[in-house]
């Protein structure tokens, strides 16, 4: 959880990437032996944005990792590899239906 609250300050207030400024950091997940880390984001701009945010964090990644070392006192910082969220995505979609099935319930 360290890495995600670090690396949300970095989105906030360090990196200037307009790729990045809608990005939402949805979660970090830790390889078994701790040499990969999985950045999980989510973007509502649609497809584009989100290809357009990976390459922005391809682009940043080596200054997010040596922010990280040194914000979180790392001696090895693993690689960052960041993937889109679709969880968000498919909430939105399940709420859609859901509410076009209770609008036509209401229908006569």
């Amino acid at each position: 959880m360290k890495i995600q609250t670090t690396l949300s300050e970095l989105l906030r207030k360090k990196i200037n990437d307009p790729r990045l400024e809608m990005v939402t950091v949805t979660g970090v997940k830790m390889s078994q032996d701790l040499r990969d880390a999985y950045i999980y984001f989510t973007i509502s701009s649609g497809e584009k944005a989100q290809k357009e945010a990976l390459h922005g964090f391809e682009s940043a990644s080596g200054f997010i990792r040596s922010s990280l070392a040194k914000q979180l006192g790392l001696r090895f910082v693993p690689k960052l590899r960041f993937l889109h969220d679709p969880s968000f995505d498919y909430g939105s979609r399940i709420e859609s239906i859901l509410k076009s099935l209770k609008d036509d319930d209401h229908k006569p």
